[in-house]
């Protein structure tokens, strides 16, 4: 384990992409102690291969679509007039527009690179400093892989082999908990560095808005209605999904039959490189499953720490640092068949340290150096990539402060999908 190890962490150090540093490593593994390459070559061709992940391409198709199609305005539209009236309105509205869009793209990157131009220029205009939008604006991206539909937690419920709607259904309540602890933190400090807030324009403006935004408000009805009635799979609802953003999107003639072509460009070369990244992780679990990792980490913790709060903690500590430094769907892919077997040991149950795990991960995205969300906010603005992640400060801490809430509390997790799904 320390040569397989550590010649991943030295590939990683010298630059190589983290999916060729799991499949060099492993295959070099191979070699050394005589093991099958074959085999790892196998698994990491049948990685892929899954009905489960077919979900990533129509999540990640659907979310491009509405980001093209201009359904974007509708939301943050519709947010303004609900809470643009409580002090830091805007803010308010970029967090409550990501909760919603949440519903539509399952990705962070999805969520930053749609909202986020919209968010930050409609901030910015409305007198808020260009550090406090750009921070909004990115902290409140994290929600989207949260709240369903997710990326993320489709990987980790096949690399968990746990209940994909049930993992879906448990980020609901923990989506909403950080939402409403970053809207805490707007609200003071929007009242002490006096942001401004608009009037409420009553009931009759709301109800057109929504009126207006409720076909885009739908997605996630129709996704989790589906899901929840029985009438499709998680993966089916994925296909349904992108075919109500196309049908929703050409209606409204945002988009026009020429984009497809583009659009679909991006998805597969989203897809793709997701896909390969959890093919060679197959084949790197392959090694850690014949080494027997899992079962030497088990019993390395129950000889040491008998109590499952430390043993949680100590895994959170651990996932906020491999978040910072590893890009967060191959962090997933990698480490969930060696931590959810230690989680269970505990007595921790799979789909509540799911969420927690993804959660971790995502915060990570928030952090330098390698936080996927700050690239994308200071190429989209002229925020220097130094104060965006200054001002990032506060909201990664209001992150942390959720994520310790729904550590210590697994019915927020859990309760939702034993109701909805026994």
């Amino acid at each position: 384990m320390a040569l397989l190890f550590g010649l991943f962490f030295l590939f990683l150090i010298m630059g190589m992409p983290v999916a060729f540093c799991m499949m060099c490593s492993a295959v070099l593994y191979c070699t050394v102690f005589g093991e099958s390459i074959n085999m790892v070559l196998t698994r990491t061709i049948a990685g892929p291969s899954s009905f489960t992940l077919m979900a990533l391409a129509f999540f990640i198709l659907a979310g491009n679509i509405m980001n093209n199609g201009g359904v974007t305005d509708q939301i943050f539209g519709f947010c303004k007039k609900a809470v643009g009236w409580i002090p830091g309105g805007l803010g308010h509205a970029n967090v409550l527009a990501s909760v919603i869009f949440a519903g539509m793209s399952g990705a962070a990157v999805a969520d930053a690179g749609g909202l986020g131009a919209i968010e930050v220029k409609a901030m910015r205009d409305d007198g808020y400093d260009d550090e406090f939008s750009v921070a909004v604006t990115g902290a409140s991206s994290i929600i989207g892989p949260i709240i369903p539909p997710s990326i993320p937690v489709v990987v980790y419920a096949v690399a968990a082999s746990v209940s994909v709607g049930k993992l879906l259904i448990g980020g609901l309540i923990p989506g909403l908990v950080l939402a409403l602890c970053m809207m805490v933190y707007i609200y003071f400090v929007s009242k002490k560095r006096h942001y401004p807030k608009h009037e409420f324009e009553g009931f009759p403006a709301l109800g057109r808005s929504f009126v207006k935004s409720l076909p885009a408000l739908l997605t996630p009805c129709i996704i989790l209605g589906g899901i929840l009635s029985g009438i499709c799979t998680p993966t089916e609802a994925s296909a349904v999904a992108v075919g109500y953003a196309l049908i929703l999107s050409l209606v409204s003639r945002n988009l026009s039959l020429k984009d497809l072509p583009r659009i679909l460009d991006e998805t597969i070369l989203t897809t793709m490189s997701v896909l390969f990244i959890v093919g060679c992780a197959n084949g790197f679990g392959y090694i850690i499953t014949i080494a027997q990792l899992p079962q030497k980490m088990i019993t390395l913790f129950a000889n040491f720490i008998t109590n499952r709060y430390t043993a949680l903690l100590l895994i959170n500590i651990f996932l906020l640092i491999v978040g910072m430094l590893m890009e967060s769907l191959s962090a997933l892919t990698l480490l969930t068949p060696i931590l959810v077997p230690i989680a269970m040991s505990y007595g921790i149950d799979p789909i509540h340290f799911g969420i927690v795990m993804i959660l971790n991960l995502m915060i990570g995205m928030l952090t330098p150096p390698v936080g996927m969300v700050l690239f994308v906010l200071s190429r989209m603005t002229p925020t220097p990539f130094e104060k965006i992640c200054k001002a990032m400060m506060p909201f990664i801490g209001m992150c942390v402060i959720a994520l310790i809430i729904i550590a210590l509390v697994p019915p927020l997790v859990t309760f939702l999908p034993s109701v909805m799904m026994g």
